[in-house]
């Protein structure tokens, strides 16, 4: 009620009328410190925001129009809580702006807000016990392939039918829709949940055709020629600080070769960048009352780029008076990408890696509350010499969460 008070003199003092509105001012501030090393990297200790769930305010407000139907909006503005930067700069709502109407025939809105796999109102992602945070164990880390926040959106929900609806989403761009239409990037996606008794489960599909954001594709003119492939690579000098002659260089077979391969790569990938992909997701947890099992599994594909599946079992757990969470996943497949991690390591291959990872949440009050967690990766094949904590390395956090 006073949160709502406090809301409504807001309104009133910027002159806004609120009527019959119920409108509510909320938050949250979580602040830590993570421990962290990547293979080959450094050890580095770093005062983190939101690790486990992202720093934010916002606003929500509901009007009842009579007969069952209502409408309502979130606006929420994600920060960083150990310098104060906004969390998408040049965006005073990047969390969620989104406006919807509700009644007998479901839900409908539009603004921006969360993919259906990802996070915010409108997501009903299920089946793992970290959710879309805790860095390295978070579903939607580096190895997997998620969809996160987007303009333009369309969402539209079913009532529901003996605990399953029905979800279906559409942007007519992630970030921009001033584009022709044919040229914006889309997204996709469809899904159903389930939720009754002790019972919870949403299978996803996704799509984003990759167009408006993907690179340009190149042709043969926009490559370097083999005279300044030469040069810039440095090829001009053998091992010894030698001169080497462009013309002598250029006649020898392999040299050329390595050229046209090195040619043939980069209009391959140009053009790979354009290609849509798609991603399933199917979560399941059945609440025991101590304790929740969960499997989750993901399937993306992108023609000549990524194509991995990812398994995971997890549980939270009451104990000692707050929440555990366990969690292993596994992921293999094939990735092809000209960088991946801090060190440039090129991928085109079979690829797999798995993670394990365990958290604890324990309430000082009813909004406050002490978050640790540690988690390991570790990748094998053409994932094995990335330098990045999500793929080869360990993570530590201890850290506060308020929420107001």
């Amino acid at each position: 009620m006073k949160k709502t008070l406090i809301a409504a003199a807001v309104m009133a003092a910027s002159g806004v009328a609120f009527a019959a509105s119920n409108v509510t001012l909320y938050g949250v501030i979580e602040e830590g410190v993570v421990v962290s090393k990547a293979k080959h990297g450094d050890n580095k200790v770093e005062l983190a925001s939101g690790f486990a769930q992202g720093s934010r305010w916002g606003i929500t407000g509901v009007e009842d129009l009579g007969n069952g139907y209502n409408v309502g909006f979130v606006l929420e503005q994600g920060f960083s809580a150990d310098n104060g930067a906004e969390g998408t700069a040049g965006k005073a709502f990047n969390r969620e702006s989104f406006l919807y109407v509700k009644g007998g025939f479901g839900s409908f809105g539009f603004g921006r807000t969360g993919a259906l796999s990802y996070a915010q109102t409108q997501a009903i992602l299920t089946g793992w016990a970290f959710g879309t945070s805790y860095g390295g164990s978070s579903w939607t880390s580096a190895i997997a392939n998620n969809f996160g926040r987007m303009d333009n959106v369309l969402s539209y929900a079913t009532p529901s039918f003996n605990g399953f609806t029905g979800h279906v989403m559409y942007s007519n761009g992630l970030t921009s829709d001033s584009a022709k239409w044919s040229d914006n990037n889309h997204y996709y996606g469809i899904g159903v949940k389930y939720q009754a008794n002790a019972i919870k489960s949403s299978l996803i599909f996704e799509a984003a055709d990759n167009k408006g954001t993907a690179v340009p594709a190149k042709t043969a003119g926009d490559l370097l020629s083999m005279q300044e492939y030469f040069l810039v690579n440095g090829l001009d000098e053998d091992k010894d600080g030698n001169k080497v002659e462009y013309a002598t260089w250029s006649k020898d077979k392999a040299n050329k070769a390595e050229y046209e391969k090195w040619a043939e790569t980069e209009l391959a990938t140009a053009e790979e960048a354009k290609r849509p992909i798609y991603v399933i997701n199917y979560g399941l947890e059945y609440n025991l009352g101590s304790w929740t099992p969960m499997f989750a599994y993901q399937f993306a594909h992108q023609n000549n780029g990524r194509r991995t599946h990812m398994f995971g079992l997890s549980t939270t757990a009451q104990l000692g008076g707050g929440k555990a969470m366990f969690g292993a996943r596994f992921v293999f497949g094939k990735d092809f990408q000209k960088k991946v991690g801090a060190n440039d390591v090129k991928v085109d291959g079979d690829v797999r890696a798995w993670t394990i990872g365990a958290g604890y949440e324990y309430p000082l009050s009813k909004r406050t509350a002490v978050k640790a967690y540690a988690g390991y990766a570790d990748s094998g094949k053409a994932w094995k010499e990335v330098e990045d904590v999500a793929y080869n390395g360990y993570q530590v956090f201890l850290g506060m969460r308020h929420s107001f």
